[in-house]
């Protein structure tokens, strides 16, 4: 679905990178992004022309449609605003883009990521804004039970917490939150963070930043960080065993740690960190709780239209939502915290289906659960749920 509004500058007609104000056009792209409240802009290069997409509470949607003959001119233009090379066309090259006049204060930063195609160059800014709603757990919008459980899961003063879920889920923000919570709740408390890259800043909270291909790694940082008398720490991802063995170590001598993990279900990262190597006794001993993440996209209030089914809704798209039909997200989640009986069946090497049967057994309510009662309380769609959670309820 296209979002209206908005005109590529021009100085002529034409189609050649000479008709073109580049400068002004890239600016007027990336305000209008802002305007939007956009995550992404990509640029995406086609045999014909130059793509520019947003994407929209985790939507894409295609905003201009840019001749060929401007596309390297406008990746260019890109590329300088980022302090990259604009001679390098055929290596991928990512870089902080810098403030430029008129850019609204809750916009804390803007990254650019380019990447080489058989037609040309691809690029994709990403925004990181200050969203004051989202600071605090009981902002969030996240399902009672689990709201209660992370509050409580605070507390601990040792265990893994892990949360799962596809990038752009709304981990990274959780965690942000629930590191402010134990602030607020337990001051004093040291906590350290590792991150790459550190997305949001957490007065009181010292926070490190990774460089990918720096010297020190997440193994080399966490492992020195625990020499250094934390009592809180959050790691950004377990990517690779050897940060997996550390996190379960931490865990297990006094420390509470806060880290992601790519996964689609609790049972599954459980399974995915035994397949790193990890003991299943460490496993049941370290990890404390598994929270399973998405964000859903809320229908526009503005525009939605009653639907089949009571408190059912449909979008249809006005000016206040960018004629998208919806208007900001919500998250649906689940977590799963470990016990006695979850830990004799992986002890007892249980598979995936053995572990999902003990869950749906106790009445475990999962995201699909969580998002249908949105669903039926109309604040989102049938189609929104199975395009985010990749089920297909009937």
């Amino acid at each position: 679905m296209a979002v209206e509004g908005g005109h590529s500058r021009r100085q002529a007609n034409g189609a050649d990178a000479g008709a073109y104000d580049v400068v002004g056009l890239v600016d007027d792209l990336l305000a209008r992004a802002v305007e939007c409240g956009a995550s992404d802009v990509h640029f995406e290069p086609t045999a014909k022309s130059l793509v520019v997409k947003f994407r929209l509470d985790g939507s894409l949607n295609v905003v201009e449609e840019l001749p060929k003959a401007i596309s390297e001119n406008v990746i260019a233009r890109l590329k300088v605003l980022a302090h990259l090379l604009t001679y390098r066309n055929d290596i991928p090259q990512e870089g902080r883009m810098q403030r430029r006049a008129g850019t609204p204060g809750n916009v804390l930063d803007e990254r650019l990521a380019v990447f080489p195609t058989i037609h040309g160059q691809r690029a994709v800014v990403r925004f990181f804004y200050d969203e004051k709603a989202l600071r605090e757990l009981d902002g969030l919008g996240l399902p009672a039970a689990v709201l209660a459980g992370l509050k409580r899961l605070a507390g601990s003063n040792q265990g893994v917490v892990l949360m799962t879920g596809p990038a752009g889920s709304g981990k990274s923000t959780t965690l942000a939150a629930m590191l402010r919570f134990i602030q607020r709740r337990f001051p004093g408390k040291s906590i350290v963070t590792l991150e790459d890259p550190v997305e949001r800043q957490i007065e009181g909270v010292s926070q490190v930043q990774i460089s990918p291909h720096g010297a020190m790694t997440f193994p080399l940082a966490l492992r020195s960080l625990l020499r250094q008398d934390p009592e809180v720490l959050m790691v950004g991802e377990v990517r690779d065993a050897e940060t997996a063995r550390i996190v379960v170590e931490a865990g297990l001598t006094g420390h509470l740690l806060l880290t992601t993990l790519h996964s689609g279900t609790p049972a599954g990262a459980l399974l995915r960190l035994l397949e790193m190597g990890i003991e299943p006794y460490q496993v049941t001993s370290a990890i404390a709780a598994v929270v399973n993440q998405r964000l859903v996209r809320r229908l526009c209030p503005r525009c939605k239209r009653p639907a089949g089914g009571a408190g059912r809704f449909a979008p249809v798209g006005c000016e206040a939502c960018f004629h998208t039909g919806y208007r900001g997200r919500v998250p649906v989640a689940e977590l799963v915290e470990m016990d006695g009986q979850l830990r004799r069946a992986l002890l007892a090497g249980a598979d995936l289906e053995a572990l999902e049967g003990i869950l749906a057994a106790r009445g475990h309510e999962n995201i699909l659960s969580a998002g249908l009662r949105l669903v039926e309380a109309g604040v989102t769609t049938q189609e929104e749920l199975n395009r985010v959670c990749g089920f297909v309820a009937e």
